[in-house]
């Protein structure tokens, strides 16, 4: 064996065992336990306003890791999922309010809304009526599993009021 040869086995193995080392240093795992001690339920308000579809669709994706998460540790979640603003315009079926370039991506909003709408811990979807005119969107046209509240500010400030936690981007 050439002298290079045997140091690149040397520098390969103590590498292979710096990487052995890392891994099982006790890298620990994700625990909510602390937070989560004592209760029995998780109330909260998400306060939706994301005008870009993909930034919405990764937002409700983690909404409901969010509550598979406390399901797994055994606590109930009660969530409200409320569109204002921009997101006005991607949680309704007036395609001529989306623009081109975003409607496929609206229509997997639609669906993953569609999809939570019937998860166990989703209280419910809500569509701000004054977002709704600002938007100049119909509310006749909100997606079926959105309920059209007439502020959604409001609506947001009662939610909180009954033990609600507020969640904003």
């Amino acid at each position: 064996m050439t002298p290079n040869f045997t140091r690149l086995q040397q520098l390969l193995g103590t590498l292979a065992l710096g990487m052995l080392l890392a891994c099982s240093t006790g890298v620990r795992a994700a625990d909510d336990s602390a937070a989560l001690a004592g209760l029995k339920e998780g109330k909260i308000a998400f306060d939706l306003h994301e005008g870009d579809p993909k930034l919405l669709l990764a937002r409700l994706n983690i909404i409901d890791e969010t509550r598979q998460s406390l399901i797994q540790q055994d606590v109930k979640p009660h969530f409200i999922l409320a569109f204002r603003g921009p997101a006005t315009k991607l949680v309704q079926t007036d395609q001529a309010k989306i623009k081109p370039e975003d409607r496929e991506m609206a229509a997997k909003v639609a669906a993953r809304i569609k999809e939570m709408s019937k998860a166990p811990g989703v209280d419910g979807f809500e569509q701000c009526a004054v977002a709704s005119r600002q938007q100049e969107t119909k509310t006749e046209l909100v997606l079926p599993e959105i309920r059209v509240v007439g502020n959604g500010f409001i609506s947001l400030m009662a939610y909180q009021a009954k033990g609600y936690a507020y969640i904003a981007p």
